[in-house]
Order: C-alpha cells, then sequence, then structure tokens
C-alpha cells in the first residue's frame, strides 16, 4: 500500500529544503561581527610645527571635515580619532560619517549621512596621547569610495595632533554643522588634524599592507586631491583585495626624530597596533643619509657608524614585526645624488649604497622591492631618471609613483 499524499507532499518539501539550504546560505551576507574588522585606511600622526598647525582659536567650537578614501570595502565602519600629541583631553562633541559627493569640496551626499557614537554618546573626552575607535555605523562602502569623517570639537587642542602631508583638502568652519550637507563659511587646509584610522568589517579582504616610510611615501610630488601617491596606485593594482596603508611622514628618519618621531619610536602605534597587518614594506633612511654631512662634513668613522646604526635599525624593526606574524619587504633607497638640499657627495652616495647593499641581502628582509634600480637615471646611476623626477632630484612625479607601484611583484603580498 502506498503512502498517504499528504506524507509524500512533506517528504518532497524536506528533500527540497535540504537542497537549496546550501544555496541559500552560500547567498546570504554575512552577520555582522562574524567577520574581521581590518584598517582600510590611515595617517601617522605627528605634532605639526608652526606652518602646518591651523590658528590659534580655529578648532575651538568648530567644526573640521576631512575627505579619505580608504582601500578595502566593508558593510560597517568605525572610525579613529586622535589626540596621540595633546597635553590635554580632547572633546568631541559630535562626529559624522558620509560619502563625499566631491573630494575637492565639502559637499557630502546626505543620504548616506551616519552620525557616529562612542560607546552609545554622541560625543567623546579623547585623554592627552590616545586614540579612540567609534562605536561601528552601517554604511557599505566600496574600495575607493570617498569618505567625509566631520568632527565638531568643542575646545582649542592645546597641542594639535595632525598629519601635515595629506595632499587633500580638508575644511574647517565655526559652529556644529556635522550634519551639514555642505560647510557653510569653511575656510580650506591642505592637511589633515585629529584622525588617524578608517576601519571596515570585512571577509573580502586579505589583511593589510602598511608602508612605512618618509616624504616618499608621504606622497611629496603626487597632486593634491588626486589619490597618486605610490601606495594608492599599488592599492589600485591590489583591486581592494588588501588594504594599503600609508604611514609616511615627510622628513622623517628611522634614527632621530625630526619632522615626526623616528620612524622605531612609531612602529608600535603605526603598524604593529593595527588590526589584520600582514605585509610591512620599510622605505625609510634616505633623510637619516642626507642629514649627517648636510651642514658640515662627516668623518669616515662617521660615515660607517650611520650605515651600521640603519642597518641595525631595520633589522629591530624586521624582527619586532616578524614576531607579530608580519612580512617586511625591504624597498631599496632611491638615488638623489642632485637634491640641492642636502647637496650628497661621493661618500653619502657610498652610504646609500652600502644600505642598498644589505637590504638585498637575502635572509635580511621577507623581500625585496628594489625601487633603486627602477627609478634611476640610467646614464647617471645615482641620480633619479629625469622622467620620474619633480626637479628637485629626491621626490618622483606621478609618473614615478606609477613606476613604483608597478614595480612591486603583487604575489609577495598574497
Amino acid at each position: 500500500m502506498g503512502r498517504p499524499a499528504f506524507f509524500l507532499e512533506n517528504e518532497m518539501r524536506v528533500a527540497l529544503a535540504s537542497c537549496l539550504t546550501p544555496l541559500l546560505f552560500a547567498a546570504a551576507p554575512a552577520a555582522a561581527g562574524t567577520c574581521p574588522w581590518l584598517p582600510a585606511w590611515g595617517s601617522s600622526q605627528m605634532a605639526p610645527d608652526a606652518a602646518n598647525s591651523l590658528p590659534d582659536g580655529a578648532l575651538a567650537d568648530a567644526t573640521l571635515r576631512q575627505i579619505v578614501r580608504p582601500s578595502i570595502a566593508g558593510a560597517r565602519v568605525r572610525v579613529r580619532l586622535s589626540n596621540a600629541f595633546g597635553r590635554a583631553p580632547l572633546r568631541i562633541g559630535a562626529a559624522t560619517l558620509a560619502r563625499s559627493a566631491d573630494n575637492r569640496s565639502a559637499r557630502i551626499d546626505v543620504a548616506t549621512l551616519r552620525a557616529l557614537a562612542f560607546a552609545g554618546a554622541a560625543g567623546v573626552v579623547i585623554p592627552p596621547g590616545g586614540d579612540w575607535l567609534s562605536d561601528p555605523v552601517t554604511l557599505p562602502v566600496a574600495a575607493f569610495d570617498d569618505l567625509a569623517v566631520t568632527v565638531h570639537v568643542r575646545g582649542q587642542p592645546e597641542v594639535q595632533t595632525a598629519h601635515p602631508g595629506s595632499r587633500a583638502t580638508s575644511y574647517v568652519a565655526k559652529g556644529d554643522q556635522a550634519r551639514a550637507g555642505d560647510l557653510a563659511g569653511a575656510t580650506p587646509t591642505d592637511h589633515w588634524f585629529l584622525l588617524s584610522g578608517i576601519e571596515v568589517e570585512t571577509c573580502s579582504a586579505k589583511g593589510a599592507v602598511v608602508a612605512l616610510g618618509d616624504s616618499i611615501t608621504d606622497g611629496r610630488g603626487s597632486t593634491t586631491n588626486g589619490n597618486d601617491r605610490w601606495t594608492d596606485l599599488l592599492a589600485r593594482r591590489l583591486g581592494g583585495r588588501a588594504a594599503v596603508i600609508n604611514q609616511g611622514i615627510g622628513g622623517n628618519r628611522v634614527l632621530l626624530d625630526g619632522l615626526g618621531p623616528n620612524a622605531l619610536a612609531r612602529l608600535d602605534r603605526d603598524v604593529l597596533a593595527l588590526p589584520g597587518v600582514r605585509h610591512l614594506v620599510l622605505l625609510e633612511g634616505i633623510n637619516d643619509i642626507g642629514t649627517l654631512a648636510r651642514e658640515a662634513p662627516a668623518t669616515a668613522e662617521q660615515h660607517r657608524a650611520l650605515v651600521a646604526h640603519l642597518t641595525g635599525a631595520y633589522a629591530q624593526i624586521v624582527a619586532r614585526a616578524r614576531a607579530r606574524g608580519i612580512k617586511v619587504h625591504g624597498a631599496t633607497l632611491l638615488p638623489f645624488r642632485g637634491n640641492d638640499y642636502y647637496h650628497p657627495d661621493a661618500a653619502t652616495e657610498a652610504d646609500r649604497q652600502a644600505v642598498n647593499a644589505w637590504i638585498r641581502t637575502p635572509g635580511n628582509f621577507d623581500s625585496v622591492i628594489d625601487f633603486d634600480r627602477v627609478m634611476r637615471d640610467p646614464a647617471r646611476p645615482d641620480h633619479l631618471n629625469p622622467a620620474f623626477d619633480t626637479g628637485d632630484g629626491l621626490h618622483p612625479n606621478p609618473a614615478g609613483f606609477r613606476a613604483m607601484a608597478d614595480a612591486v611583484d603583487l604575489r609577495v603580498l598574497e
């Protein structure tokens, strides 16, 4: 005797559901909290000098809107504000996040505006020396979307925390305009202030690549609001598969403070403290070499000591990063014999060659990115290729940054 029709109908429904279930689960987006948080954008912080600071009182009861471009996608976002160099608590009254309507203006897409919260509150007081992550907000972000972070600062910081070499225009206006579609009476400034990172929750990216460097990484020679630093172009080549975080500071040195803390001093905050970092590209040392004999000749012993100390510091950075499971890729130092600021001589060039030889030595780094080979003038290898030179003999132009990005073997970043 056959089974009743209602039993057969139920069995068919169960069988159909069992077939569809894997497809339904495969198509469903990951639930919030199931994917890791990764850095999508960042900038190294420092205490700016007078020439790169906002005027006294400019941030007292003021709104600061800044445009940044994350290099990976995510469905939820959080913002990291910084009072790293402040000497007093930083009082934030309100903050918002939105897509920029035009990265060359203060306008935003108001339909995407999200109010940021800090432990559930609209504002936050950030202790001196500290950073503060906002609570997550849901805002689907594609790789290379321009985002506007807007912050109402209640009181003027005694010491501003900033990134002078933004190569992007920010806007300052009086009063609380954090929710405004545009900023009335805004003053533009080509610096970033109080903003150190954007993180996204994502399952689609393979961690982050951090570039630790000086003005060549920071983008001196790129175009304002053009996002054509070598790190930007490398991120484009990666196509959102991994974030590229630019932690360059113009004038920075490895061994001594200059413009910003030295590379060893900022390694923890700018690299090791970030979540999901899998690779570090180190391109720094040209300012250490150039400074040694800039104002007076150095002895042979001083030159030897500099090379030993610089390569010793590289080894420290490599060891500390590897201890966190981060692969470190050594980038050779670009030629700068034609630079009028450092006016390097033969001994200075010998230092650069010695340092590059150490970088190229197998085992010192996990891989070598030979920017020197790509960027030098074939006719005068101690000079930048004229096609890649901004004209100062030190900093690449956008074509040079393209050549640098193209020189990176993407397979080592997988």
